[in-house]
């Protein structure tokens, strides 16, 4: 039996592709209501992280913030009270490496494994089963979790310790919102000198200037439909999480921590819950 905690645009669907792919599911998320799909197709529903993890030998984490990780994990109905001996914990949250270590070290007290796996990638490529894991931790326990992973991702790259997997996914998202922006910013500025927006578009997207994900979003900006694959609400908390960490590292980041700003902005004035994508609307709004 495998676990699933967590259920929100990302985790749902990489239940549902663990389920169709022939695995027995286990599944726990804070609005249970979250969960009724995956029980219309066989899920069990357990009513605490504990019951999820006192019937499967692994368990995955798909879950906001560090915050809500330790929810999770702690507490007298948390995944710590619970797991068996040995079974493995694999957290696919995106979080900062120094707390990804953490989690280890107190799983390891519990006399469980665990991987560190986020995923780069947005709500179609959960729901295509196209994710790229980051993997962080013993090298024997990824070999073993692989096969499921496999099922609801397309890559899976091996970084060493855990925390490496972690810190992989967040310069991983610091290129992803920056080149959003930078596209965003492109084509506020073109509009702003007279230039026809779906042109310019077009134009920037043949040269060699931009990239697949900046590819990826030309609907969703010229259309400013902003369904949320990504919400800029979680953009703007991994920009934290990135600043933070670069912080503890002694590393500068001038470009990231300006984004950073104006993604705070972009919150603050609506957009929170709009796709990443939304930072155009702030730029090219009058």
């Amino acid at each position: 039996m495998i676990g699933f905690i967590g259920l929100g645009i990302m985790g749902e669907n990489m239940a549902l592709n663990l389920l169709e792919k022939g695995e027995q599911l286990v599944v726990f998320n804070r609005t249970k209501e979250k969960a009724q799909a995956l029980m219309d197709k066989g899920a069990v529903w357990a009513d605490s992280p504990r019951e999820v993890s006192e019937q499967a030998d692994i368990v995955f984490t798909m879950l906001t913030d560090p915050g809500a990780v330790q929810a999770v994990a702690y507490g007298e109905d948390g995944l710590f009270s619970g797991m068996k001996e040995n079974s493995l914990w694999v957290d696919v949250s995106t979080v900062k490496p120094a707390f990804t270590k953490e989690m280890a070290d107190a799983a390891r007290a519990h006399h469980i494994r665990f991987v560190d796996a986020p995923v780069s990638g947005s709500k179609a490529p959960a729901q295509q089963g196209k994710l790229h894991f980051l993997v962080g931790g013993e090298e024997q326990d990824v070999k073993e979790v692989t096969p499921l992973l496999e099922k609801m991702g397309q890559s899976i790259q091996y970084m060493g310790a855990n925390g490496n997997g972690s810190a992989t996914k967040l310069a991983v998202n610091m290129l992803l919102v920056q080149s959003l922006t930078g596209l965003s910013e492109a084509i506020s500025f073109g509009e702003a000198v007279g230039l026809d927006k779906e042109h310019l578009m077009d134009v920037l997207l043949a040269l060699p200037v931009t990239s697949d994900i900046q590819a990826g979003k030309r609907d969703t900006i010229l259309q400013q439909n902003f369904d949320p694959q990504f919400p800029l609400e979680h953009a703007y908390k991994d920009l934290q999480q990135i600043s933070e960490t670069a912080y503890e590292a002694g590393a500068p980041l001038p470009m990231t921590n300006s984004v950073k700003e104006l993604y705070a902005l972009a919150k603050k004035n609506g957009y929170g819950k709009q796709d990443v994508a939304a930072v155009y609307a702030l730029l090219a709004r009058d």
